[in-house]
């Protein structure tokens, strides 16, 4: 099994203190939390992509560079890269920079996003934001495999014979789709042979195991091998400490001060108690004993390959945080990287074929 610590760039107040950093300071502390997962032994971190309240993460693509440039070894993926809001030869053009920049280690996370701010920003609506996401990403995949490309698309200027630079390192670079609520985005994986990758941060398991069971029937459908399946899934938070009542303990001013806050905005609450998150929802709270055999309880229900945990204290203290995140990869994570195989590709970069065909195509 592999594993990723994921930010979104939240910028609120911290929910235990009320106090709140600077945009500058928020931005260091995603670079130290970047450094942090590759000391540890994180085999990937990831960024958000959203263009809203509470957000900073805008420009994922700028972010990752500086990740970059700070680490040597982690695997660097968007979280999720909102193409359905996005140009997607501009985006090819920023991820294809990015992919030599990082020296190939770029991975991308797709999906339509979330959010009534974002899209009127972008000018997007409710009823056309599936089509936005699956012509966008036919024609990104398209630029990353082909030299010239013709696409007579809907939402974008159609393209005749295009050349768009520069030429990527990873030919091609692995996509996964992002699914939290609709099969949709699990079918355009399962059409394409692209590994899917589960939110699973919301609500108890059961709405999610049926998008991956449905993600699996349609991989045969399309004619790909089962055993070629990957699926990734996150979780709703992480506490791991020696023993459960301590995990319990330090964890309940952020869960009441995050219920609080829902409750403040309107939102629904899913779990009433901190028991009842820590024992329903993905998040993994408590020893690393009970930690693994959560993480093995979704297995068998997902069976997932990759595993992404929260990258932010989100109200911790930094010495819980780190606390935390040191006990997961000294105990928690050997065990399961024993246990549960990794994704069924190489994780090194994907590298270049010998040369680009030249077909146009159109979508």
């Amino acid at each position: 099994m592999k594993f990723l610590a994921i930010t979104l760039v939240a910028h609120r107040p911290d929910p235990v203190t009320g106090e709140r950093t600077s945009t500058h300071q928020r931005f260091r502390e995603v670079l130290d939390s970047a450094r942090l997962a590759e000391e540890l032994g994180f085999d990937g971190f990831g960024v958000g992509e959203r263009h809203e309240r509470p957000f900073i993460s805008s420009s994922p693509a700028v972010v990752l560079s500086h990740v970059a440039a700070v680490t040597r070894r982690i695997r660097l993926f968007t979280a999720v890269t909102t193409l359905s809001l996005l140009d997607p030869v501009r985006a090819y053009e920023d991820y294809a920079t990015l992919d030599h920049l990082s020296d190939g280690r770029l991975d991308l996370i797709i999906g339509k996003g979330n959010g009534a701010a974002q899209r009127d920003l972008f000018h997007v609506t409710p009823e056309d934001q599936w089509a936005r996401n699956a012509e966008s990403y036919d024609v990104f995949r398209r630029l990353w495999r082909q030299d010239r490309v013709t696409a007579a698309t809907r939402f974008r200027p159609p393209l005749q014979d295009a050349e768009v630079w520069p030429r990527p390192f990873q030919r091609p670079i692995r996509v996964w789709h992002g699914s939290a609520t609709s099969k949709d985005s699990a079918d355009l994986a399962a059409r394409h042979g692209d590994p899917l990758f589960s939110a699973n941060v919301t609500h108890p398991i059961e709405p999610y195991a049926e998008l991956i069971r449905h993600y699996r029937e349609r991989w045969e459908h399309y004619g790909h091998d089962p055993a070629r399946v990957a699926v990734g899934a996150g979780t709703a938070g992480l506490q791991v400490a020696p023993t459960s009542q301590e995990a319990l303990a330090a964890y309940r001013p952020v869960f009441e001060a995050n219920r609080a806050f829902a409750e403040q905005s309107g939102l629904p609450v899913v779990f009433e108690t901190l028991e009842d998150f820590a024992e329903r929802s993905s998040a993994l709270i408590g020893s690393p004993q009970q930690v693994i055999d959560k993480v093995h309880r979704y297995h068998d229900r997902f069976g997932h390959t990759v595993l992404h945990v929260q990258a932010d204290a989100g109200g911790l203290t930094a010495s819980r945080h780190r606390a935390s995140l040191e006990l997961f990869q000294a105990q928690v994570a050997p065990v399961l990287r024993r246990d549960i195989p990794d994704p069924p590709f190489a994780w090194e970069p994907v590298l270049p074929f010998p040369a680009p065909t030249q077909e146009t195509t159109r979508v």
